[in-house]
């Protein structure tokens, strides 16, 4: 085999072996144009928010060029990429964010911690050339220049979209699209894996259901069940057998929605919501005592009954109370749709009117037990020996 024909054959080898630096040869990166005859050796696709990411790499320099492209939710709005060389959330990401200034795009940094953008500045990599502009077919282009450290081959990408707000940059959506946008990048051969973000963001809505139900639903209902039925002579043992049967589901719903908290926690490194998380760890605390509170019950003629009853309320109205404020501080979290808060208020004012309710029929009754029970001890009728009549 002569020599010409080896290196033809090298030469073949190596274009293959190049092939996957162009990911987005089959993909619609490829039909994007930028203005001052910006080229790029590799683009692809990105999963998620209909973006695209082209770029350059020079390895002996560990020079990375880069153009972003994407489109805001509305017109407008802003556009963010960046390399997260901790991990492969949002916390950590070195970012460059545009958005509308002075009539026009601009491009700033941001060094990301927790979920806070924060304010602009420097970040981990140099940056320059940094532009943007809107393209023909509406979408933002954001193009810059990073040095990376040496011997970067495999990076973190994370890009995001969202809304500009009175001149200040909004919150982005917590979609599904949104969540998982983020993913690997090889800069070598181009190749891109995708990080799931949908199923912690399933994670996150299993977390508030189980929760808004067993804290925010069960619970209460377990209180009204607990005031009011036991007035009603009919409903005696079978107002105390529903009572403990709605506390006791509510709290086992509520230990499964308390541990995917603590699962997220673990899987959210560097994101803390400081006082969602205590409230949660008291509200389960609480409700762990009570259920041991049940076993040290004691009699209803007992002296430290009446200790016991109010040890009782205090602490069960405390987590009832705890519950629904940490479920609507769980919503701003996740930022859910209102309609999401607005049936959950809707089914919270539906069990506070038949509180209202049941707490005006409850108490004329005990009013006229007592107006009849008073007649009957005047009259000497009375078997209560000393005893005040029935009570709330």
């Amino acid at each position: 085999m002569s020599v010409t024909r080896v290196l033809a054959l090298l030469a073949a080898a190596a274009l293959l072996a190049a092939a996957p630096a162009s990911v987005g040869a089959a993909g619609a990166c490829t039909a994007e144009r930028f203005s001052k005859n910006r080229v790029y050796a590799a683009c692809t696709d990105l999963p998620t928010l209909g973006a695209s990411v082209h770029w350059t790499y020079d390895p002996a320099a560990s020079s990375l060029s880069v153009a972003f492209v994407a489109a805001p939710p509305s017109a407008g709005g802003w556009v963010a990429w960046g390399l997260n060389p901790t991990g492969d959330g949002m916390s950590g990401t070195q970012a460059l964010v545009a958005a509308p200034k002075g009539g026009a795009y601009g491009v700033e940094t941001y060094a990301i911690q927790g979920t806070s953008l924060g304010s602009p500045g420097s970040i981990a990599y140099k940056t320059t050339d940094l532009a943007a502009e809107v393209g023909a077919d509406g979408r933002v282009q954001m193009f810059g220049k990073l040095a990376l450290q040496n011997g970067t081959g495999e990076v973190n990408q994370v890009w995001q979209v969202g809304q500009v707000s009175g001149g200040s940059i909004g919150i982005h959506a917590m979609a599904a699209a949104n969540m998982g946008a983020k993913g690997k990048l090889n800069l070598i051969t181009g190749a891109t894996t995708a990080v799931s973000g949908g199923s912690i963001l399933r994670k996150k809505n299993t977390h508030g259901i189980l929760n808004a139900v067993s804290w925010g639903i069960l619970l209460p209902m377990g209180g009204i069940v607990a005031r009011y039925l036991k007035t009603f002579k009919s409903a005696d043992p079978a107002w105390f057998y529903l009572h403990v049967a709605c506390q006791l589901i509510g709290y086992g719903v509520g230990v499964s929605g308390w541990a995917t908290g603590i699962h997220l926690g673990n899987l959210s490194k560097g994101i803390t919501y400081s006082l969602h998380r205590n409230i949660g760890i008291a509200v389960f605390a609480l409700g762990t005592v009570q259920i041991f509170a049940l076993f040290l019950r004691p009699k209803k003629d007992h002296k430290l009954r009446v200790y016991w009853n109010v040890y009782h309320h205090s602490v069960g109205y405390t987590i009832i109370i705890l519950g629904i404020v940490n479920i609507f501080k769980g919503m701003s979290i996740l930022n859910v749709e209102q309609k999401w808060k607005t049936g959950y208020i809707i089914a919270i004012g539906i069990l506070g009117g038949v509180a209202v309710v049941l707490e005006v029929i409850t108490w004329s009754i005990v009013l006229k037990r007592r107006k009849t029970e008073d007649k009957a001890y005047n009259g000497g009728a009375s078997n209560n020996n000393g005893h005040l009549p029935l009570s709330m």
